[in-house]
């Protein structure tokens, strides 16, 4: 009979997973290097995650959802569409430098061609309330009509180039001011009529 899967083992791996594919890059890290990181056997992780595409899109989709929890807490519903950018701004900026390596691993796998369009399209569906934000101020004339996912690319690209700077200075006033910045330029250039 085999034995009952571990929800500690499984995050194990991920974990394991994380920490090696942020320092030696998702494609080039052997299963080996990350089952020894975890402490588990290599048949272990296979137990788990069926062969490392199985593995790397897991751990996609479950990046892509802690960011939408952090990024979509306290949501601010009454707010004005300012308001809600900032809030969702901040909140990526913040976890980008909180969490390097997840950081880095993320920016690897959504450009990688492994990660099965399955796997994208639920790694964007906790973002839906993001989606349907940038289609009101559209609509509203608020901001420029250019489609959604040059939008989001531009808030990511500001969004990460922000990070850089925030993670490089130790006082939280320059770290505030530097976030502060990148926003006030993301929102000047999608802004309408600016």
């Amino acid at each position: 009979m085999a034995r009952p899967r571990s929800e500690d083992k499984r995050n194990a791996i991920l974990d394991a997973a994380i920490a090696e594919f942020a320092s030696r890059g998702a494609w080039s890290t052997p299963t080996s290097a990350i089952s020894r990181a975890a402490g588990v056997a290599e048949g272990t992780l296979f137990t788990y995650f069926a062969n490392k595409e199985v593995l790397v899109n897991e751990l996609y989709r479950q990046l892509k959802t802690e960011l939408a929890e952090v990024m979509l807490a306290d949501w601010p519903e009454e707010a004005d569409p300012k308001t809600k950018y900032r809030h969702i701004w901040d909140r990526y900026v913040y976890w980008g430098v909180d969490n390097p390596e997840k950081f880095k691993v993320m920016s690897q796998l959504k450009v990688s061609d492994q990660v099965s369009d399955e796997s994208k399209a639920a790694g964007m569906a906790p973002f839906l309330r993001l989606e349907v934000l940038a289609t009101e101020c559209i609509r509203n004339g608020l901001i420029r009509d250019q489609p959604l996912p040059f939008l989001g690319a531009m808030l990511g690209a500001m969004a990460e180039t922000t990070m850089v700077f925030v993670a490089q200075t130790k006082s939280r006033k320059g770290r505030a001011g530097y976030c502060e910045a990148g926003f006030e330029t993301f929102w000047r250039g999608i802004v309408a009529g600016a």
